[in-house]
């Protein structure tokens, strides 16, 4: 397998469940401002929308996988001993995937236009109020002392959420949300996101090495 990856973006999700399972799929750096990637590829041919993750898998179609929920899910469905999510056709599934949906809808997706500062001011505020809602709402799920999102197991959702941890780039105010800081710290701390963290930091200063020797 061959994951493209960002620098800071959702695609460390993909990279910590990886992690968890003990896969070790081929990392390729997409720069997303100089539009290289450090395989010297062509990002347009890989995802037109040019965005990651962007998972290639080692079937025969070669096929290519986008979008965090749906990359991890497939991870995770492929291993489902290791408990990062539950079965399709319990309902179970049906909350987690509510709950995966949840977050990119009302969390992950809010960030972006903040961050890259596409609204009017009442635009904004709108869209950080939203954020701060929805992370109080995670925030009561952990108030009952539970490790992770959906009980004492660590689950894709919660790697979901680590890695689109950006309130410091949108400039959501959401630091007084104990609970949530407190189960972000439990997550910092597991072996699969430090890996996940260095090897990411790798290949981009590999990659920028080679760009600055070009």
């Amino acid at each position: 397998m061959k994951l493209y990856i960002a620098h800071a973006t959702c695609s460390l999700a993909v990279q910590v469940i990886a992690n968890e399972l003990g896969l070790e799929p081929e990392l390729v750096h997409y720069d997303v401002f100089g539009k290289s990637t450090s395989a010297n590829d062509d990002f347009s041919q890989v995802n037109p929308l040019a965005y990651v993750p962007v998972l290639v898998l080692d079937d025969e179609e070669q096929t290519h996988l986008t979008e965090t929920t749906i990359i991890t899910s497939y991870l995770a469905d492929q291993h489902l001993a290791a408990g990062l999510i539950p079965p399709h056709g319990t309902l179970q599934r049906v909350k987690f995937d509510q709950l995966l949906t949840f977050l990119a809808t009302e969390i992950a997706q809010k960030h972006i236009p903040l961050m890259r500062k596409l609204q009017t001011e009442a635009g904004a505020e709108w869209t950080r109020n939203k954020l701060v809602t929805a992370y109080a709402k995670l925030d009561a799920q952990l108030a009952d002392g539970r490790a992770y999102l959906t009980g004492d197991k660590f689950t894709v959702a919660d790697a979901y959420v680590w890695a689109t941890l950006w309130h410091e780039r949108s400039g959501a105010p959401i630091t007084h949300l104990k609970n949530l800081f407190d189960y972000i710290a439990r997550i910092e701390a597991r072996v699969s996101v430090k890996k996940a963290l260095k090897d990411e930091a790798e290949m981009v200063a590999r990659h920028d090495a080679v760009k600055a020797a070009a």
